[in-house]
Parts: C-alpha cells; sequence; structure tokens
C-alpha cells in the first residue's frame, strides 16, 4: 500500500506525478526544480541559487514525511552541465554533513523549464 505525500511548502506536480510517495518504509521524492513554491516561478540567479531553492524544497517534502535529510539513503542529482558539478555539490553537501547518502550525478541534455539542477532523493522512515 502506497501514502501520497504532499505540501504547499514544495512546488505542486504539474503532470501525473505526485510530491513523494511513501511505500514500505521509504520515501520516494519525485525530482525537484528550482521552483519557488511561494511564486511558482524559477528562482533567479545561477546554479547556486538553483540548487539552494531545490534543496529547500526537497526538505519540505521530506518534513511534510516526517524526516529530515539524516534519513535521505540515496539520492539523484541530474545537471544541464556538469561543469557546474562543483557548485551544485558545495550546496548539496551544506545539508548532509554527517553520513551523506549514496548518490549518482549526471549530465542531462535538456531538463524541465531549461533549469540548471533537478535532484530526486529516497529516504527511510
Amino acid at each position: 500500500m502506497k501514502k501520497v505525500i504532499a505540501t504547499n511548502n514544495a512546488p505542486g506536480a504539474i503532470g501525473p506525478y505526485s510530491q513523494a510517495i511513501v511505500a514500505n518504509g521509504m520515501l520516494f521524492i519525485s525530482g525537484q526544480i528550482p521552483i519557488n513554491p511561494a511564486t511558482g516561478n524559477i528562482v533567479e540567479g545561477g546554479i547556486n541559487e538553483q540548487t539552494e531553492q531545490v534543496m529547500k524544497n526537497l526538505q519540505a517534502i521530506l518534513a511534510e514525511a516526517g524526516c529530515t535529510f539524516a534519513n535521505v539513503v540515496k539520492s539523484t542529482c541530474l545537471l544541464s552541465d556538469m561543469a557546474n558539478f562543483g557548485a551544485m555539490n558545495a550546496i548539496y553537501g551544506k545539508y548532509f554533513t554527517e553520513n551523506p547518502p549514496a548518490r549518482a550525478a549526471f549530465a542531462a541534455k535538456t531538463l524541465p523549464k531549461d533549469v540548471m539542477v533537478e535532484i530526486e532523493m529516497i529516504a527511510v522512515l
């Protein structure tokens, strides 16, 4: 059995998917892009500002499920350009100061709304 997790503190789903799903003691968070949930717009700035917003969106979804970044066991980071990896990694690392999760990072030809970064996560409850 699965349970849908949704919060107004992160961007709403813009298609046939959920912000997150809980199933069998695990939380699966859909890829988050740098949309400010208060405005519905992509945040202004570069990779630093975009990564920060993505992490805030993920944090809001984790909180709605009763979790923190300490619960995250796997993340996947998608970048529009691997040249942005170092900057993304520096912001991402602020949220995982101890026992970081397993992770993969890939360059994607194009991300939704032409953003620079998208991150999805899996956490244990």
